[in-house]
C-alpha cells in the first residue's frame, strides 16, 4: 500500500505540474492575444478613427465658414441694394425739381454714370468676399490633408 500512495502522490504531482504548465501556456497565449488585440485597436484608431474624426471636424468647420460667409454676403447685398435705391430716389427727386429737359438729362446722365461705377465696385466687393470666404472654407480641409 505504501507504493500505491507513493504512486498516487507522484501521479498527483505530475498532474498538478502538467495543469500548471497548461495554465501558464494558456495565460501566455491569452496575454499575447490581448496584446495583439490592443495593438490592432490602437492601429485602427490611429489609421481610421482619428483621421475620420479630423476630417469630420474640418468639414464641420468649413460648413460653418460657408454659412457665415453666406450671411455676410447676403447682408452686404442688402446694404448695396439699399444704397442703390437711395441713390435712385435722390436722382428722381433732383430730376423732379429740374426746370427744363436738359437739366433732367444731366441728372439722368450723372445717375447712370454713378450707378455704373457703383455697380462695378459692388460686384468687385462681392467677388472679393466670395473669394475670401471660399479660401477660409477650404483651409480646414487642406490642413487635414497634410496630417
Amino acid at each position: 500500500m505504501p507504493d500505491t500512495k507513493k504512486n498516487i502522490d507522484e501521479a498527483a504531482a505530475k498532474t498538478k505540474s502538467a495543469t500548471d504548465k497548461t495554465a501558464t501556456a494558456a495565460k501566455a497565449a491569452t496575454d499575447k492575444l490581448r496584446a495583439a488585440g490592443d495593438k490592432a485597436r490602437a492601429d485602427f484608431t490611429a489609421r481610421i478613427v482619428d483621421p475620420a474624426k479630423r476630417a469630420g471636424e474640418a468639414v464641420k468647420s468649413s460648413g460653418k465658414k460657408v454659412a457665415e460667409g453666406g450671411s455676410t454676403i447676403s447682408a452686404r447685398l442688402i446694404d448695396q441694394a439699399e444704397t442703390n435705391a437711395k441713390q435712385a430716389f435722390a436722382a428722381m427727386r433732383e430730376a423732379a425739381r429740374a426746370n427744363d429737359i436738359s437739366e433732367v438729362m444731366r441728372v439722368q446722365g450723372d445717375y447712370m454714370r454713378n450707378q455704373a461705377q457703383r455697380s462695378v465696385e459692388q460686384a468687385r466687393e462681392i467677388g472679393e468676399l466670395i473669394v475670401q470666404f471660399g479660401k477660409e472654407a477650404v483651409t480646414p480641409l487642406k490642413g487635414d490633408a497634410k496630417k
